[in-house]
């Protein structure tokens, strides 16, 4: 069955949202664990900590902070669809909010290498 709505910018953004929002309520029991260790066992947390200094530990922060950033500019244009008028510029702000959050993110990523 050729489900052509699929193929559309919007869906692939609405996609992202989803994805993006999943991974982000998945992330957070680790970290609430990880701050946790800081009141409980901080020679622990210590060795968390340097292990996050790992350059695959770096990719993974700036996939973390890409899927946030997604997240927050997919939710902002959702509250815009749903409170100012209709425009055909959608699937434009649909793509700039994706690329607002791949600055962002790489902005992160830079830094921390």
């Amino acid at each position: 069955m050729i489900r052509p709505h699929r193929n559309h910018p919007l869906w692939l953004a609405f996609i992202l949202h989803r994805i993006s929002g999943l991974a982000l309520a998945l992330f957070l029991p680790a970290h609430f664990y990880v701050l946790s260790l800081a009141l409980s066992d901080s020679a622990r947390l210590d060795g968390l900590l340097s292990w996050t200094d790992l350059r695959i530990v770096k990719f993974a922060e700036f996939g973390l902070v890409f899927l946030l950033a997604v997240h927050v500019f997919g939710g902002l244009r959702l509250m815009a669809l749903e409170f100012l008028p209709w425009s055909p510029g959608q699937k434009s702000l649909a793509a700039g909010t994706v690329a607002l959050a791949f600055l962002i993110s790489t902005g992160f990523f830079l830094r921390a290498v």
